[in-house]
């Protein structure tokens, strides 16, 4: 095997392949990165027993070219030093050759290194998902899909399905579902040209952090394709698979509440500002808890309250306040992290009592929910 190729190509699809890549794995050639020169370009592969990334390299695209001098060949190489390699190298070209003994020289100017390969006939194939039960959305809408959701996955293993997010695809209408049970995420989305309905999968939230990574913010299509037991994100140079979480996802409608008591309609930022602040001196107790007290039509006061440190107070003038007075007190935490996630200047959110789970939602209607249970403070 042997070919040229551009380093900064090749960085980025080293960088992408090796989110995929762990240090502790069960299969020893996992540990390595396969690489596979064929006469229109280089792809690269990484894979644990979670995800699975290949990206290609054509030789040339829009008239430039990226590699050059194939002769086809493939082999595994150390993941653990080749980034490293790649990223020092002095020039803007790389040559990479192997020999039959699966020695990679790989040179740049004056530079010179050895490795010692693998047998690429040893690496697991990757499962080729043959499916017709695909669809494409663009890549920036997924990419919001997955930030407005993943960060309510729960990070405790004892309930393995609540630390992935469940997509649901049926009425061409596409939704992402994420809780830990003490908060929930979602957001749905059309999806016109599909004419069938999937069965509802959980993606674990990992993957979808790392994919999340690796997709350009562009309106390039990706095509999302599953099967009983994968999933494959597919853009035009990237192939990520993922497995899928086993079980049963819990039914999350039945959290949200019919009606509301009180209503409350803000300014988004302003209202992140004033809880950050007050979640300043909220650190010391494990859940940051503040609290937010109505005052009369168009005024809350935020305070937070720590025994060892101190108290926080702060009135804040919003656009409206409708229904019943409120006090309620809930994790800055949450809160924080569910406006950060709503990409509209305004927010409304709806409140049925102290103690029962309220909803912050874009005043403009985007179908997207956050859910968060407050927290009982005597």
């Amino acid at each position: 095997m042997k070919f040229t190729i551009q380093r900064d190509k090749l960085i980025t699809s080293v960088q992408d392949v090796m989110k995929a890549i762990s240090s502790r794995t069960a299969i020893p050639i996992l540990t390595g990165m396969k690489i596979e020169a064929k006469a229109n370009g280089i792809t690269l592969t990484g894979s644990d027993s979670d995800i699975s990334i290949q990206s290609f390299i054509p030789a040339e695209e829009d008239g430039i070219v990226h590699v050059e001098d194939i002769e086809v060949g493939n082999i595994v190489l150390q993941a653990r030093y080749f980034p490293d390699i790649v990223r020092k190298l002095p020039e803007k070209t790389v040559e990479i050759t192997t020999d039959e003994n699966l020695k990679i020289t790989i040179r740049s100017g004056k530079a010179e290194f050895n490795l010692n390969g693998q047998d690429a006939e040893e690496y697991p194939q990757l499962p080729m998902l043959q499916t017709d039960e695909s669809f494409e959305i663009p890549t920036d809408l997924l990419k919001s899909l997955i930030k407005q959701t993943v960060f309510a996955v729960s990070t405790m293993e004892t309930r393995p399905i609540l630390t992935g997010v469940k997509l649901n695809f049926s009425n061409e209408r596409l939704s992402f579902t994420a809780t830990d049970s003490h908060r929930l995420a979602s957001r749905e989305i059309p999806v016109q040209q599909s004419q069938f309905d999937f069965p509802s999968v959980v993606v674990p939230g990992k993957s979808l952090n790392e994919l999340n990574k690796i997709l350009s913010d562009t309106e390039d299509p990706v095509e999302i394709s599953v099967t009983n037991n994968q999933v494959l994100f597919r853009t035009k140079h990237v192939y990520f698979i993922s497995r899928l979480l086993d079980g049963n996802y819990p039914e999350t409608s039945r959290l949200i509440p019919e009606e509301s008591k009180t209503v409350i309609h803000a300014k988004t930022k302003d209202l992140l500002n004033t809880i950050d602040r007050a979640s300043l001196l909220a650190k010391e107790d494990r859940n940051n808890v503040v609290r937010l007290e109505t005052k009369g039509s168009d005024l809350i006061e935020i305070t937070s309250n720590s025994p060892e440190v101190g108290r926080v107070v702060e009135e804040m003038t919003i656009q409206s306040i409708e229904g019943e007075d409120l006090k309620i007190s809930f994790s800055s935490k949450y809160m924080l992290d569910a406006l950060k996630a709503i990409e509209n200047e305004e927010v409304k959110i709806e409140f049925t009592g102290a103690m029962r789970p309220f909803i912050i939602r874009p005043e403009n209607n985007d179908p997207i929910l956050q859910l968060i249970l407050p927290v009982r403070t005597y």
